[in-house]
């Protein structure tokens, strides 16, 4: 089995690592419309985080798994277990980031949920690329 070096030094890695992000940009985009949806009805920003989080998450398994990791394999239980534990990890940086952000050091809720996003798709990609979809993608 091939050891994987770091991201940035293979082109195979540095494309899934593009697809990524572009998968990362809808998810966000879902992520900051729901957010600042609610919490402009009044919805609290810890509980509206929980429910934005969750609405990128059904739209990042789907296509990651399609097309940032071209995973061929039917999907299986462990792999779904694997990437709900990795996202709920992501979710708690990204709750605990917003917390540090927003009620200790009184930032603007905007930088607040930047800061927390950054921090989850830190979490996100390792946890996706090393532990979820781990095998090697297949390319035609």
């Amino acid at each position: 089995m091939k050891k994987y070096r770091f991201i940035w030094n293979e082109r195979e890695n540095m494309r899934t690592l593009w697809r990524f992000c572009l998968v990362g940009v809808g998810n966000t985009l879902v992520d900051f419309i729901v957010f600042f949806l609610l919490t402009s009805f009044g919805v609290s920003a810890l509980l509206a985080q929980v429910c934005s989080y969750t609405a990128g998450v059904v739209n990042s398994y789907v296509w990651n798994r399609m097309w940032t990791f071209q995973v061929k394999q039917k999907a299986n239980i462990g792999e779904f277990l694997r990437f709900m534990i990795v996202n709920v990890l992501s979710l708690a940086v990204t709750l605990l980031l917003l917390f540090l952000c927003r009620d200790v050091g009184h930032w603007p809720l905007f930088a607040g949920k930047l800061i927390a996003t950054l921090g989850g798709i830190a979490v996100n990609f390792a946890g996706s690329r090393f532990w979820v979809f781990a095998s090697k993608p297949s390319h035609s």
